[in-house]
Parts: structure tokens; sequence; C-alpha cells
């Protein structure tokens, strides 16, 4: 059964208060949910209907926003791609930054300006190339990226553990889908190389390594399966068919 979408099994009890009730729409609770996102990033737990929730206080309340809380946002809905969470987030920000972020990438395609101006916009323009990646399986492309720009560094700095957790989703994605993979291939998909590799592989994951090959376990999601189709229609039922083919226009 999928959880729904507003449950998070480690959210407190004063979080989930605040949801409930009518404060959820009272200014004086920006800082408490500014602080459970500072919370999230420490612990390594995501709980998006609270950081839409805030997201949603500063569309009513723009003086009170916080662009360090909103670029933290954006950077653990990165961590649990491919869900749409990031999308969701990007549609409640000001629409000037989102303007700004799709002028900027539009002049300079997927490639980063080439100096940082440390806006809001610049972090989401930055962030949306990102997920762009993660969206198209371009997990080689996506660690050349975060590694091309020191900007980077500086978005993900509060969220604990941001590249073990990207690896964990990717190798969740590719576990959906493939039963091997080349060993080379898996480590530029992964960022890590050599016996980091064989430890991800092997204690992370709980795949098998078969010389140059990683072998991934079948699953519900990557066993092929051979679907039979019963077609339960009567010769009646095309007699009719035939019958109307013969019948005049009245």
């Amino acid at each position: 059964m999928v959880a729904a979408f507003d449950y998070c099994p480690e959210r407190p009890e004063h979080i989930d208060t605040i949801l409930n009730g009518l404060d959820r729409y009272n200014p004086e609770t920006t800082t408490t949910f500014q602080e459970y996102v500072t919370n999230q990033c420490e612990s390594q737990t995501y709980d998006c209907f609270a950081n839409l929730a805030l997201l949603k206080l500063y569309q009513f309340n723009p003086h009170l926003t916080r662009d360090e809380s909103i670029t933290n946002i954006l950077v653990k809905a990165l961590t649990i791609f491919p869900s749409p969470d990031f999308a969701l987030c990007l549609s409640l920000l000001p629409p000037y930054v989102l303007a700004q972020a799709k002028l900027s990438q539009q002049q300079n395609g997927n490639a980063l300006p080439a100096s940082s101006t440390g806006t809001l916009a610049e972090a989401v323009q930055h962030l949306s190339i990102l997920h762009t990646q993660l969206n198209n399986a371009q997990y080689t492309a996506f660690w050349n990226t975060f590694e091309s720009d020191d900007l980077y560094a500086d978005l993900v700095a509060e969220v604990a553990g941001f590249e073990d957790s990207m690896r964990v989703r990717i190798a969740v994605v590719v576990s959906q889908c493939m039963q091997e993979v080349q060993r080379d291939v898996m480590e530029s998909w992964l960022n890590v190389q050599g016996s980091k590799l064989d430890n991800f592989v092997k204690e992370v994951c709980g795949w098998k390594l078969e010389g140059e090959k990683v072998r991934i376990p079948l699953n519900q999601e990557n066993e092929a399966r051979g679907t039979v189709v019963k077609e339960d229609v009567k010769f009646e039922q095309f007699g009719r068919i035939v019958k109307r083919a013969y019948e005049q226009p009245a």
C-alpha cells in the first residue's frame, strides 16, 4: 500500500498539530517550520507536506521569506527523485524567481553562468539542471555538473549525506529496470570507484559483482514477464458486425 501524501512517520507531534489546524496559515508558525526544515537536513529525514506548507506561508507573507530555507527544501526534494516533489515545490515559488531562472537557462542552455550572483533564481536554475538530468537518467552528467561548480557544494552544504542519498536513489531506480550493468557504467552512475563501489554494491544494495558486471537480483519491477491476454468474444458478436457492414444505409 502506498503511504498517504501527507504522511511522515518522523514528523514531530507539534508539527502535525499545526498542519492539521488553522495555525498552518498563521505567519507566526513560519519560524517553527523553518526550524523543522533545518532539522530534516541534519537528521536526513524528509517531510514534503510540511515543506510545502512553509512555501505556501511564504506566498502569503513574502516579507518572511528565507532563501536559505527554500534552497534546502529544493535540495531535499532532489534526494527522493523520481517523485514529483521538486516540481511541486517549484510551483509555489514566486513567479519572478521562476522567470529569472527560466530566462537565464534560455540564455545559457544547460551551461552554468560564468559568474555567480548568489540569488535565489540562480540557485533554482542550478538545481533545476540537476533535476532535469536525474529525470532523464543522465546520472554521469548529473555528477559531472554537480562537481563542475563550487556553488553546488554551497547549495547542499546544510543537507547531511546528500551525495550518499543520491547514490541510493540512483541505485533504487536502476534496480527497477535492469538486471545487470557493466562495472564501469555503474561507477560513472554512482560516482564511486574501486573498493568503494564494491562496498556500496554489496553492503548497501545487496547486489553481486561477477567479474566486470554488477548483478541485480530479480524483483517485481525488473523481472520480464509474459502477459497472456484472453479475449472473451463470441462468434455471434462478429456476426452482427459483418451483418451491419452489408446493410444498406437508410
